[in-house]
């Protein structure tokens, strides 16, 4: 909960339009969520933003909710774990909360919450996420069992963890899919992304930055090593985050590209 206080906070002092709703979800849960509006009329898609395994990170979250609702874009962001009295999750290798079923569902109560809004517009919204919230993303995106027929349109997914797709021959994306890693993640790494995005040239954008971390848009974030996360596939319990300038610029100039493509 106190991380998505400080997220409507930064929200708040940027000077959005912000408003605190609560979303039904699966099993009588009320979702805590952001909405932020843009200033007039939208000019782009809706979209629901995922935060990741420790719940909503204010500096980052945020900033790209500032990005893209200054680009005319209504945006979205459900805190999944605070509202069901979770902290993070970062360290935590049995999550009650998982990102194959618990936050698809979120994924999907929020996106058909936001379709209901006034002043949304028609045709389906974007689904985007961070770390476990772009893991989520690719559970969702996931033909079998495919999401809702006309709900989402496109997909963005920050450094998800894609073994599991890689290593299953049948899964497949729904719609149209970017992942953004950095090419040292040593916490969610980029190759078995890699392999997912080689069997689906057509449907997938993969981009992999050179020199960048997890968390490599995240501003201001010198790169630090951690010691306590649950899923390094190295096993040793450690992982590397942090800002890469280039990365995160060049990020923020694809994304909006990508969710304005007709």
């Amino acid at each position: 909960m106190k991380s998505f206080l400080l997220l409507l906070a930064f929200l708040t002092h940027a000077g959005l339009q912000v408003q605190r709703v609560a979303i039904p979800a699966a099993g009588g849960v009320m979702l805590d969520a952001a909405l932020v509006r843009p200033d007039g009329a939208p000019r782009g898609t809706a979209l629901v933003a995922l935060h990741g395994c420790s719940g909503p990170f204010a500096s980052r979250d945020g900033s790209w909710t500032i990005t893209l609702a200054r680009a005319g874009h209504i945006v979205l962001l459900p805190d999944s774990f605070g509202s069901r009295g979770l902290g993070s999750q970062c360290s935590v290798e049995d999550r009650s909360v998982d990102a194959s079923h618990v936050r698809r569902g979120d994924a999907i109560a929020a996106a058909e919450w936001l379709t209901r809004q006034p002043g949304v517009p028609p045709g389906g919204v974007d689904l985007l996420g961070w770390s476990n919230g772009g893991t989520t993303v690719m559970w969702t995106v996931a033909s079998d069992p495919p999401p809702p027929a006309g709900l989402f349109r496109r997909f963005v997914a920050f450094y998800p963890g894609c073994r599991t797709e890689s290593e299953d021959a049948a899964w497949r994306p729904s719609g149209a899919l970017m992942i953004l890693v950095g090419a040292l993640d040593d916490w969610t790494p980029a190759g078995p992304c890699r392999i997912v995005a080689a069997r689906f040239p057509h449907r997938m954008t993969l981009v992999v930055y050179p020199g960048a971390y997890h968390d490599f848009d995240a501003p201001d974030r010198p790169v630090t090593e951690h010691s306590g996360p649950a899923t390094p596939p190295s096993g040793t319990g450690h992982a590397h985050t942090g800002t890469n300038d280039a990365a995160r610029q060049d990020a923020l100039r694809r994304v909006p590209a990508f969710l304005d493509t007709q």
